[in-house]
């Protein structure tokens, strides 16, 4: 699969943009499990036309992520389009990505994201004002409607289509399901089965197993999946659904992270969620690195299953130096399932 002239081969499994996330360190260290493209946190074009210094902090890439995304987010064209040209200049991304999708109340509430769904006319203008301020391939992320009784994907697609996005994201549920609720793919199925539509239609929605991300591709016949609240304190999901469509490439893991242990067992998980926190506290400094990491640590299903767990995601989630969290996760090692 192509999105302009950037090549993501056969089955792409791309990571989602998501805020508070899909910081530079976590993107990397999912590039190295087998992600195929990864995507920036939501970046508002609001905070990038005033060079807001911790929205700019947003743009940087490092040459190891490559090919990625930047996610930017507005309700205004002019706007839109000029926060565009900054991440252009300021990070030279693979893709610039509009985020017609967030359904979050201070996005979506006030007329961003998939606020948008109730302004096609509005989605459209910025769309094309995107394309045409910039020289990087533009795509974007959407839902299938505003609610169950506005699914118009079918026709919005063709539309965006039209104003030159050079790829698609459908998450396969309405804003007004938020996350609650299963992803309905078929009528991602049906744009993506739509003669008209030439463009590459990435999936998203529930992707959680390789079984899940087989029957997307052979079901579903899109072109690529895009992988979201799974990778939370599961980065490996990447090799594990790159390996089952891949059986003959399987994914490299002796270089990853430091660790004694066999790959994919649960010690080397274990030392692959602190090798996130350090790439984290690399990033920034060890307390905020530790703020930005801790929720996802402490949320991972590797800790499935542990008794008396919650006392110790407490802890881990009050923690704010190195020394202490990695003290935490050592404690739980002799307690993982498949060590």
């Amino acid at each position: 699969m192509h999105i302009g002239t950037t090549d993501l081969g056969l089955h792409p499994i791309l990571l989602a943009p998501m805020e508070d996330v899909t910081d530079i360190g976590f993107r990397t260290l999912c590039r190295k499990m087998g992600a195929s493209m990864v995507y920036s946190e939501f970046v508002s074009c609001d905070a990038l036309t005033r060079l807001v210094k911790s929205t700019m902090l947003k743009l940087k890439v490092s040459p190891e992520e490559r090919p990625v995304a930047i996610q930017i987010y507005g309700k205004d064209p002019s706007a839109m389009a000029e926060a565009a040209k900054i991440v252009e200049e300021a990070s030279h991304p693979d893709i610039i990505d509009i985020n017609f999708g967030c359904p979050v109340k201070k996005i979506a509430g006030k007329g961003a994201g998939a606020g948008l769904l109730q302004n096609i006319p509005l989605m459209l203008d910025i769309a094309k004002s995107v394309v045409n301020a910039v020289k990087t391939p533009v795509t974007a992320k959407t839902r299938l409607g505003w609610d169950s009784n506005q699914i118009i994907i079918p026709t919005l697609a063709e539309q965006l289509q039209d104003c030159g996005i050079q790829a698609l994201t459908i998450h396969g549920r309405t804003r007004s399901q938020m996350y609650k609720g299963e992803a309905d793919w078929n009528y991602i199925r049906e744009v993506k089965s739509n003669p008209r539509i030439t463009i590459p239609i990435i999936g998203n929605g529930d992707i959680d197993s390789p079984q899940k991300a087989t029957n997307a591709f052979k079901n579903y016949l899109v072109d690529a999946i895009m992988v979201g609240r799974a990778t939370f304190g599961r980065p490996w999901i990447f090799k594990e659904i790159h390996d089952e469509l891949h059986p003959d490439t399987p994914i490299d893991t002796s270089n990853i992270v430091p660790s004694q242990y066999a790959p994919m067992t649960d010690n080397w998980k274990l030392d692959v969620l602190k090798e996130q926190v350090r790439l984290s506290i690399k990033r920034i400094d060890e307390y905020r690195g530790i703020l930005h990491t801790r929720r996802h640590i402490a949320a991972s299903p590797l800790f499935k299953g542990i008794p008396d767990f919650r006392q110790k995601r407490i802890d881990m989630l009050r923690a704010t130096t190195q020394e202490e969290l990695f003290r935490l996760m050592e404690e739980t090692r002799p307690f993982l399932l498949h060590p």
